[in-house]
């Protein structure tokens, strides 16, 4: 009777062993899985919009993005840095905003870009930033940065507008320059043709050549800015510790 009642005593005690093991591999499976699986809602999400508001053609070059942003999230950032500027720089061909959007000025989503396959200077800079930071990058290491750039047209020089996006290694560091003028990514000081005027992400303004952060919010300056992620919100692009309507 004795032993029978210790053999339930150990069969319980076994059960309830396995059952914990269980309890803690789906937990374990939850915490290292969890953010894929969020990720991967929010790119159905981006091929859902891009197919209602874009159409099919849209599509296939929004899924060689979504391939890009999945394939590069594991990578060095240098070489998240260049395989995101080299696919903007070949899939998107310059154009005015006069030319593509008949405004001045106007600052589209990464799926208005892929949409149309072309677009001007901070297009390409928002979609470089947009892709990097799905990408796992931290935003404190971007910034949208709008610059003088000097430009020789028949030997005569000028100054024009430009933007590129900058990424400091570190927070006080010399920035590298993606350019969709330019192929290669270099160190600012090489880019002596750039005069930096200010940069931006979603949390920070910086002026000049400075790092430090104004107190002023972005979108608040920037109300083109503010309205191109709210854009990216209807169209499924959540950036971290945001949610999409």
């Amino acid at each position: 009777m004795a032993a029978a009642v210790l053999l339930r005593t150990l069969r319980v005690r076994a059960l309830t062993a396995v059952a914990t093991l269980i309890t803690l591999s789906v937990l374990l499976f939850v915490a290292a899985h969890g953010l894929s699986a969020l990720a991967n809602r929010s790119m159905d999400a981006i091929r859902h919009a891009a197919l209602a508001q874009y159409g099919e053609a849209t599509v296939v070059l929004v899924e060689k993005w979504l391939v890009l942003i999945d394939r590069i999230q594991p990578l060095s950032d240098q070489e998240k840095l260049r395989q995101t500027n080299n696919f903007f720089n070949s899939a998107i061909q310059w154009v005015t905003d006069q030319d593509n959007w008949q405004q001045e000025d106007y600052w589209a989503t990464p799926l208005e870009t892929l949409s149309r396959r072309q677009g001007d200077c901070e297009d390409y800079s928002i979609s470089k930033y947009i892709t990097l930071v799905l990408a796992g990058m931290p935003e404190d290491k971007l910034r949208i940065t709008y610059v003088k750039a000097r430009i020789t047209e028949n030997g005569i020089a000028r100054s024009q507008a430009h933007m590129v996006l900058a990424y400091y290694p570190e927070p006080r560091s010399e920035p590298l320059i993606l350019d969709n003028i330019a192929r290669d990514i270099v160190r600012g000081s090489l880019r002596r043709d750039l005069t930096p005027v200010f940069g931006f992400n979603t949390g920070v303004i910086t002026v000049g050549h400075g790092t430090k952060p104004s107190n002023e919010k972005p979108t608040n300056r920037l109300s083109r800015w503010g309205d191109a992620l709210a854009k990216m919100k209807q169209e499924g692009i959540c950036l971290p510790g945001e949610a999409c309507s």
